[in-house]
């Protein structure tokens, strides 16, 4: 299971979508998860199902990427469907047996919501999936600076955000590999009551703090030793330029956004 978490992890690539520039790649996942809010009924939702499909071919990412970042999410997915189909009431009734009752507007809205959140995964992951680091740094800086008339370190908070991006899948690993020597020494993680299974974590988590402050600390180290002193007078190799296709995608997201809004006052709520 921990190694179908896929998030802050970066496929290389040379697609349309890798080569937009990261502050609007930034801009648009914004404005997607707020398009996707604003979607009350089911053709609305489904434009920007559409919108979400074609981003994910034009990134090049194998699916098989994205089912790996759903896969985790999957509990909180069924989770949400059952409240839904158990608990909304409208519409028809198509089973009521003692306090169990499943409507149609019940079923609407379970679907309704899946889909929501398997579009807001895979447009958050295909950030990640599409965007290396330090363009994400860079880009984030930007987007922030103006925070930096009021004194806030910008550098700072950016550096902050993306290192621990970064380094996610690195814990991940630890994890693994600290559960497969605890594994071998007669360890079980899987069977016994809850709580004990609770206590038969300790010998995960104390490894685990012990290995993220070395390597918190060693990275510090590395960044003193290249005299790294944040952004104040620090240049870019790479500047960044926004170029057709970044308005293009913009473009795009705008007539979405106003597709949706005409969708919603004509159709109204379909759930």
């Amino acid at each position: 299971m921990l190694s179908d978490i896929t998030i802050g992890q970066y496929y290389k690539g040379d697609s349309f979508v890798h080569r937009l520039d990261a502050r609007m790649k930034i801009i648009l996942t914004i404005l997607f998860i707020v398009i996707i809010f604003l979607c009350k009924n089911f053709l609305s939702l489904s434009l920007m199902l559409l919108l979400t499909v074609i981003s994910v071919l034009l990134s090049k990412v194998p699916f098989k990427m994205f089912f790996k970042s759903i896969k985790p999410i999957l509990p909180i997915i069924l989770f949400t469907v059952i409240l839904n189909i158990f608990y909304i009431d409208g519409g028809t009734t198509l089973v009521s047996f003692r306090i169990i009752t499943i409507t149609t507007k019940g079923i609407f809205t379970a679907i309704f919501m899946a889909v929501r959140i398997i579009c807001l995964i895979m447009c958050s992951s295909l950030l990640t999936y599409a965007t290396v680091p330090t363009a994400l740094t860079d880009a984030i800086e930007r987007l922030l600076s103006p925070l930096g008339l009021l004194h806030i370190p910008v550098h700072s908070l950016a550096m902050m955000m993306t290192l621990a991006l970064r380094f996610i899948p690195t814990l991940i690993e630890e994890i693994e590999r600290i559960m497969n020597a605890q594994k071998a020494r007669g360890a079980d993680f899987e069977s016994g009551k809850f709580m004990d299974r609770v206590k038969a974590m300790i010998p995960i988590l104390i490894p685990l703090f012990v290995s993220a402050f070395r390597r918190a600390y060693e990275l510090s180290f590395a960044m003193t030793c290249r005299c790294y002193h944040g952004g104040e007078g620090r240049t870019r190799m790479k500047q960044m330029k926004l170029h057709s296709g970044d308005f293009v995608s913009l473009g795009v997201f705008a007539v979405s956004l106003a597709g949706v809004i005409v969708l919603n006052h004509y159709f109204g709520s379909l759930i």
